[in-house]
């Protein structure tokens, strides 16, 4: 089983490449320890993975993610861009982005619907969309080759560029597929940014138009965690930041961050970070 390391393919210290398949040569089934965005620019192919494979076609973009066994065959002149990255990176600069639907769709539904839906809820961006993007992908790629001082940083902000791009342009999809897609985005990014307010799941699940039980499934599969898990998870990163550089009260931090009760906060802080609130202000002052 052939997997491509992080050490190889991205040794540089923003953990960004642009690789370019023009066209794209016969490649052995492989996994990544790294996740990538494939852009296709021309021609088509299978994209196979497992014993499910779909057409491509100039204009698709999806997501694969580390650990995902992938060829392609049927090649005629296809011809690709991969943006390969490390996803822990991508998760440190997603400032308000969390609150773009198509953000959750493309990165992070839709690799788990790929097979329910058939490839269907792709993104699949128009002539004008695909030159713009890739517009952006030159200049990341120019970047990444310089290397000049400050180049982690530039290289990073236009990655984060292009995410943006393509999370708006997932936003303004169409098809039937892809709007049920966004149905569940919208409530991702609904906790993702209202997070202090009172939320139940019934709520979230009625956001995405879903029961309860399909709701919750697609949410763990989609992040790793249940939804009112990741409330919580949330709640509490916006506390710590708040114990780190601000004065406000415990019980003021814990009411501000969206639970009821501080001692329940206290209990939720010290399970998830292994301190207490207080001790965790008082280390973070050091």
């Amino acid at each position: 089983m052939l997997t491509l390391t992080l050490k190889d393919w991205l040794p540089n210290a923003c953990r960004l490449s642009v690789v370019r398949r023009d066209p794209q040569p016969v490649f052995p089934p492989h996994k990544h320890e790294f996740s990538e965005v494939v852009i296709v620019t021309g021609g088509n192919g299978l994209h196979v993975t497992g014993p499910e494979s779909w057409q491509l076609s100039a204009g698709d973009v999806f997501v694969i993610s580390c650990g995902r066994m992938h060829e392609y065959k049927d090649l005629n002149d296809l011809t690709l861009i991969n943006i390969l990255f490390d996803p822990g990176k991508l998760n440190l600069q997603l400032a308000d982005l969390s609150s773009v639907p198509g953000y959750h769709a493309l990165f992070a539904l839709e690799p788990v619907w790929r097979k329910r839906h058939q490839f269907n809820s792709r993104l699949r961006l128009s002539l004008g969309e695909l030159a713009t993007v890739q517009g952006m992908v030159d200049e990341l790629e120019r970047e990444l080759e310089k290397r000049q001082p400050g180049f982690g940083f530039q290289s990073t902000a236009l990655f984060m560029q292009i995410v943006g791009d393509l999370s708006r342009a997932y936003s303004r999809t169409k098809s039937s597929d892809s709007r049920a897609l966004l149905r569940c985005a919208e409530a991702i990014a609904h906790l993702e940014s209202h997070f202090a307010e009172p939320m139940s799941l019934d709520q979230l699940a009625g956001l995405a138009n879903m029961s309860k039980r399909s709701f919750i499934r697609l949410f763990q599969a989609a992040t790793g965690n249940p939804p009112i898990a990741r409330l919580i998870q949330v709640r509490l990163s916006f506390a710590a930041k708040l114990l780190r550089h601000t004065d406000k009260t415990i019980t003021e931090i814990a009411y501000e961050a969206g639970f009821s009760d501080s001692n329940y906060f206290a209990r939720q802080f010290r399970k998830e970070i292994g301190l207490s609130p207080r001790t965790y202000r008082a280390q973070s002052t050091l």
